[in-house]
């Protein structure tokens, strides 16, 4: 059925939707390997500008070789970080404080070196806990300060202040980085955890509003072709023998009526609509052909129009107007004992009324289960154990009617029969089923 296969597109577009939301921890992996390239670029550059500055100013020196040996050395050690991975482990540690040393080492024989510090922060940072890592940031700092006033020869203010205020800067930007992009993880993925929580609610809310509509498809189809069958064949049974004339012509009406139902069921399998309504006959036509197969000895159905639609019926109010009538019969045959019921179509300018009426027992409409809630002289007439057996009749009329914006009247009185009064308005199109 079309709609049907509309559900299950939506469907697969909501399954879809939360794996295209943004994935929190590839944006922050490409923004990391981003800042991670520039940093380790930026480590080699100052590296080899400080052994190109080094070896310029001072020459071959006894220190020299020391200082060739521990650049080669830290580059190699810098060069194997990547491959220990981000995860803070024993190996990372071992290694994180091998590098640590060895620039310590060229920064005491050559002060220069001091300026590798700012890509060490950013490692230290990344690899160690918040703590230890400003612990670590603060170290190297100090060292910094301490190889800048080597180099200066006195106690230079800038030389004091400006490391320990660029350190500072690093570390305030690191953290506060890293705090936006977990709570950017976090409230990414409550988004996802959300939509897909959500797409689950529609899907099972979906599943659910279907299986109340085929319930009363069913009800209004099957069931009521069943019960009639029933009765027409119980009062077969019980005329067999007394009056076999009248007894055979039960069976043929529910015979008629089981040829109906098996077009119901057939139709009902194929799109669910009506199958007075599938050959293209219009609304009234369903309804005469409703009255005439519902007239037998025990029920006179007649059939009253008033006014015509100003422009052609949506289908589902057809489907729907149609699906009331059967309903309201089905429980005035059953429960009301009534003699005569007369079905009145009127065409309004805003909206369409579909009038039920019958000569039956009728009841007083404050007995009904639901208080306030219109239902159908049939169910509300019957004993509250024929409710129970029944028990789709008044809730399929009133869901129904609900999806139409509708409304639902009765009109009864013990002894008196029973009116039931459907109004659905026609000034805005009717929603689509679910």
């Amino acid at each position: 059925m079309r709609h049907t296969t509309d559900d299950a597109a939506r469907d697969a577009v909501r399954d879809a939707e939360p794996n295209a939301e943004p994935n929190a921890e590839d944006a922050d992996r490409d923004a990391h390997t981003t800042l991670t390239v520039v940093m380790h670029t930026a480590f080699f550059v100052l590296l080899g500008a400080s052994l190109a500055r080094y070896l310029a100013r001072h020459g071959p020196e006894p220190r020299t070789p020391w200082v060739i040996a521990l650049s080669v050395l830290l580059a190699a050690l810098y060069v194997l970080g990547p491959a220990l991975g981000a995860r803070l482990t024993a190996r990372r540690m071992i290694w994180l404080g091998a590098v640590v040393a060895t620039w310590a080492a060229l920064v005491a024989l050559a002060p220069s070196f001091a300026w590798c510090a700012v890509p060490l922060f950013y490692t230290g940072l990344r690899t160690l806990p918040p703590r230890a890592a400003v612990t670590l940031v603060a170290l190297l700092t100090a060292l910094v300060v301490a190889a800048q006033l080597k180099l200066a020869g006195w106690a230079d203010p800038n030389v004091l202040l400006a490391p320990p205020a660029v350190a500072a800067i690093a570390t305030a930007v690191f953290v506060t980085t890293e705090r936006q992009s977990a709570r950017r993880r976090a409230l990414i993925d409550d988004l996802v955890r959300t939509r897909r929580v959500l797409a689950a609610t529609e899907r099972r809310e979906g599943m659910l509003a279907e299986r109340e509509r085929l319930a009363r498809e069913i009800h209004d189809t099957v069931a009521q072709g069943l019960s009639s069958q029933r009765m027409l064949l119980q009062a077969a049974d019980r005329l067999w023998e007394t009056d076999p004339d009248t007894a055979r012509s039960h069976v043929r009406t529910a015979a008629s009526v089981a040829e109906h139902n098996l077009a119901e069921a057939r139709r009902f399998v194929h799109d669910l609509t009506p199958a007075d309504l599938a050959s293209g006959a219009g609304l009234r036509d369903a309804l005469a052909a409703l009255a005439a197969r519902e007239t037998d000895a025990a029920l006179t159905v007649r059939l009253h129009t008033e006014g015509a639609p100003a422009a052609p019926l949506p289908a589902l109010v057809e489907s729907a107007v149609l699906r009331i009538a059967q309903g309201a019969l089905a429980n005035v045959r059953e429960h009301a004992a009534a003699g005569t019921a007369t079905i009145t179509l009127t065409c309004l300018d805003d909206q369409i009324v579909l009038d039920v009426a019958d000569d039956g027992r009728g009841f007083t409409p404050g007995t009904l289960d639901t208080p306030g809630t219109p239902g159908t002289s049939g169910a509300s007439a019957a004993p509250r154990h024929g409710r129970d057996i029944r028990g789709h009749g008044l809730p399929a009329i009133r869901a129904r009617l609900r999806q139409l914006g509708g409304t639902l009247t009765i009109e009864s009185a013990p002894g008196e029969g029973t009116v039931l009064s459907a109004a659905i308005p026609l000034t805005s199109p009717p929603p689509e089923p679910q």
